[in-house]
């Protein structure tokens, strides 16, 4: 999300900087294409215009004048314009109301809500430990009940026992009884859409709430449909208490317009963003984050988080043993192959690195395979126990074997191996020079990295 605004917001700023003192006609310059980038991302055109009228005037005052870097300073007011617009704070999901606390899950048909509902349960259940129940009302969609039925087996969150023929408002008050009975903290309540915000869904929405009383209403909108889904969030706001949105498909949208316009249109606090198609693919929104992932500063506390969830403790402490000893075998780089598959992979990864969007440009540019990862896991999966600790018996024959278990070919082996010969030459060095040389969270190297560059 944002790279189209990301890489035209950098060529805005990098030629502000070449310019030293500016003048009102170069931060009106300057202005005019940032417009024109908010435009393109398919920010309403409403939000750009305050937008732009409220930095510009802060952008020709006095302080810019008089400041000993112009440019850094019209880059900082950018800056904090942008988390105004997305809302300065963080607002996370209430999970401290009295249980069982009932949460509505609401929005458009096809908007990725029933797989939201159990993102967000799973997420609670592992962040918050909280004991959390699904339900789902949608009485309309063929299937709906199991779909959410399956995707609890699937994190290991109870759902709610499906009574054919019941009505949604029974079906509320019945898993909030169950909830009273079982001892649950939340209740997730998944509730039917439609093609369009229509009376019936509307009304229906209504008995809901009026039956339940949800601490929170959270709205669901796919971001890939752009200015429609700010559209449908204004419509739910004025006829719902929604109390929060939750952004799906993050990861298909370049231009990420639908989230700079939303908080400003609706009011509504983004919570939550979905950023894949695994259960696990969920992160808080942090708005002053998203600005500095836009601005091309990265997310350095995001990836700090991410590499906590990532790596085991009890695993890091094993590898550090090992590299003091000198020893990095191939089931070591079985787990650093996999630790970074846990953060998102290698354009994940390099999307939080500060100032690396060009180089995530080239990246792409070069048609870089992140299945790279997966590819080299399969390689050591189809070797023996015994070639993993010991790399050096693994020749010709043995090469072709592993070749033709994992699907791939004898030049994918050998790279790999002489990848995991690098890899153990350094880490062997870094046993040598102690802890202070040690990175003790693993991932050290960055795998895949040398091999990422198709030859």
């Amino acid at each position: 999300m944002f790279e189209g605004l990301t890489e035209r917001l950098g060529g805005v700023f990098d030629a502000l900087k070449k310019r030293g003192a500016l003048s009102e006609k170069d931060v009106s310059e300057a202005m005019r294409e940032v417009r024109v980038a908010l435009l393109e991302a398919d920010v309403a055109l409403p939000v750009v215009k305050d937008f732009i009228d409220q930095v510009r005037e802060k952008a020709t005052g006095e302080d810019v004048v008089r400041s000993v870097s112009p440019a850094q300073m019209v880059i900082k007011i950018v800056n904090d314009h942008l988390i105004e617009v997305l809302g300065a704070d963080t607002v996370e999901i209430n999970v401290n109301a009295a249980p069982p606390a009932p949460i509505l899950m609401v929005g458009l048909q096809g908007s990725g809500k029933t797989t939201s509902t159990a993102k967000i349960a799973a997420l609670l259940t592992r962040r918050d430990k909280k004991k959390v129940l699904m339900a789902s009302l949608d009485v309309q969609r063929p299937a709906a009940q199991e779909q959410l039925k399956v995707l609890g087996e699937q994190v290991e969150i109870a759902t709610l026992p499906i009574v054919p023929g019941q009505m949604p408002v029974d079906i509320a008050k019945r898993a909030m009884d169950a909830a009273r009975l079982q001892g649950f903290d939340i209740v997730m309540l998944d509730t039917a859409g439609r093609l369009h915000v229509d009376e019936a869904l509307m009304s229906e929405l209504d008995a809901v709430r009026f039956a339940v009383s949800p601490v929170e209403t959270l709205l669901v909108a796919d971001s890939l449909t752009g200015q429609d889904a700010v559209n449908v969030a204004k419509q739910f706001k004025e006829r719902t208490d929604v109390t929060g949105i939750m952004l799906t498909r993050i990861d298909g949208d370049a231009r990420g317009g639908a989230a700079l316009s939303m908080r400003a249109v609706t009011g509504c606090p983004i919570k939550l963003l979905g950023t894949g198609e695994k259960l696990d693919e969920i992160e808080v929104f942090h708005p002053d984050r998203v600005v500095s992932r836009i601005l091309g500063m990265g997310d350095v506390v995001g990836l700090v988080e991410k590499a906590a969830e990532a790596i085991d403790e009890e695993e890091a402490a094993k590898l550090e043993a090992k590299i003091k000893k000198g020893a990095f075998d191939l089931d070591d780089l079985l787990g650093q192959l996999r630790q970074m598959r846990k953060m998102g992979g290698m354009q994940g990864l390099m999307g939080m690195l500060p100032g690396v969007g060009k180089m995530k440009q080239q990246l792409a540019n070069a048609n870089v395979d992140e299945k790279i990862l997966v590819r080299q896991e399969a390689i050591i999966q189809s070797m023996t126990p015994k070639e993993r600790r010991a790399p050096k018996i693994i020749a010709a024959s043995r090469k072709r074997r592993i070749a033709a278990g994992s699907g791939t070919t004898v030049p994918d082996v050998n790279r790999l191996l002489k990848q995991h010969k690098q890899m153990a030459s350094m880490m062997k060095k870094m046993g040598k020079m102690g802890k202070k040389g040690l990175m003790r969270n693993g991932m050290p190297g960055m795998p895949g990295m040398q091999n990422m560059i198709p030859r």
